[in-house]
């Protein structure tokens, strides 16, 4: 069975839009704090600085989950497997832990870059494989024409956006979702219940909305560069929300605010 996204892992430090010595600090910082799952892409154009600090953290790298992701630009048959090569060289590793399709193919079939990623799962350049930004349609797609199993797929999940389709799909086809702008780039403080809630366990606003993704069944992702958010983010497995408590929040998501849209992302499919 695989580890992937689950323990410790299920808490992952993303590194979007960090770069050089600033990736390095907080990627330190991340691991003395317990973070053992780091996220990176191709596009981030980071995945070197990731490479050079690992090795300075003093973890066996059997301890860590590497994550990346395949750029749209480099999907194409002559392309895809020089930029994963690439990505393993920057990384200063042989395998990554999960290898990703960034986005999808827009209106084309995904079968051809999803050949692409399993065949580089089959090179032995990836312990696991998934997707990023796969809708429903998608998600089926993409089970029907594997063999290998997806163990994630990354998608914007947080308090203020309804995927409730997208999670009963992800639960039919067996491919765990994972979050990004967790906290809707702080769009969420605007919402006073989540706080309210938070009073009774102790915790803030934010660490009720990382909470509520968890008890969704969606690994996170976060990302920070002051330490104290850092350890708050990571200190969400010491309390549960009630059932009511899951609900208010559940009506939060009509607010039906979403980050990644065409307006922001040219790669961005037909959403759900």
């Amino acid at each position: 069975m695989s580890t992937a996204f689950t323990g410790v892992f299920q808490r992952g430090f993303g590194t979007f839009p960090l770069r050089s010595e600033k990736l390095k600090s907080a990627v330190r910082t991340a691991a003395e704090i317990g973070y053992r799952a780091f996220d990176t892409a191709q596009w981030y154009g980071n995945e070197a600085d990731l490479g050079a600090v690992l090795p300075e953290l003093g973890i066996d790298r059997t301890l860590l989950q590497i994550t990346t992701k395949v750029h749209p630009h480099n999907m194409s048959a002559d392309k895809f497997m020089p930029s994963v090569e690439k990505s393993l060289r920057d990384l200063k590793t042989e395998q990554v832990d999960v290898l990703l399709l960034h986005w999808p193919p827009n209106d084309n079939p995904v079968e051809p870059s999803l050949t692409l990623l399993q065949d580089a799962y089959e090179k032995g350049y990836a312990k696991h494989i998934g997707v990023s930004n796969y809708t429903t349609a998608m998600m089926r797609a993409a089970v029907r024409c594997l063999d290998a199993k997806l163990v994630i797929n990354q998608i914007e999940f947080h308090p203020l956006l309804n995927q409730d389709k997208v999670l009963a799909t992800a639960a039919e086809v067996g491919i765990r979702l994972g979050s990004y702008c967790s906290i809707a780039r702080g769009e969420i403080f605007k919402y006073p219940v989540l706080g309210e809630i938070g009073e009774g366990h102790g915790k803030s606003a934010a660490q009720v909305a990382l909470r509520w993704i968890l008890q969704k069944g969606v690994a996170l992702n976060t990302m920070s560069t002051k330490r104290a958010n850092m350890q708050a983010n990571f200190d969400v497995m010491d309390f549960v929300l009630s059932s009511s408590e899951m609900q208010k929040i559940d009506v939060l998501t009509t607010a039906d605010y979403r980050i990644s849209n065409a307006e922001t992302v040219p790669f961005a499919p037909v959403w759900d």
